[in-house]
């Protein structure tokens, strides 16, 4: 298990990719073929639109609270099979870990959902890290948008360099 030390939390509140609004999300994502959601607002948002990531990544929680009665049903009916993991808040369990390792091994669109018992706040991390050059990563940024991230060599050296400090 990883857990995120205090002296880094700062560093994750800078955006690792691109921010964009709804709008502007949906209209990249329909020319991505692989793309993993992390995040109840963002997996509903593609959802909605009929975009299936290969995986999504939710804890039934928004920054809100409580996602509503619909998200839950429609974030429900996605995925061919279904994992559900713990993870506590502030850390990246070995469950979530394993279970993101093993989303990327199968880039079928509609795969698999990934719900969390506890947070999925740090789960960019091990996406952007494992994930191939052709996925695509998406979540939310609270209250500014959505962070679209390519997992190019860049990328990966900066989640590398947060992981190893956890």
């Amino acid at each position: 298990m990883r857990i995120l030390p205090e002296n880094l939390r700062e560093t994750l509140k800078k955006p690792i990719g691109k921010l964009v609004q709804e709008q502007e999300l949906i209209q990249l994502l329909k020319k991505e073929k692989y793309i993993v959601s992390i995040g109840d607002l963002v997996t509903y948002t593609l959802l909605k639109n009929n975009i299936k990531p290969i995986f999504c990544i939710v804890d039934f929680h928004t920054r809100r609270g409580e996602c509503t009665e619909e998200m839950i049903k429609k974030i429900k009916s996605f995925g061919k099979k279904h994992m559900v993991v713990k993870n506590d808040p502030a850390t990246i369990s070995d469950e979530l870990w394993n279970a993101i390792d093993h989303g990327l091994n199968n880039l079928e669109p509609g795969f698999m959902r990934i719900e969390v018992i506890g947070e999925e706040d740090l789960a960019s991390l091990p996406v952007i890290f494992l994930a191939p050059s052709v996925v695509t990563i998406i979540y939310g940024l609270p209250d500014k948008g959505v962070l679209v991230v390519s997992p190019n060599k860049k990328n990966k050296e900066l989640t590398k360099e947060i992981l190893d400090k956890m």
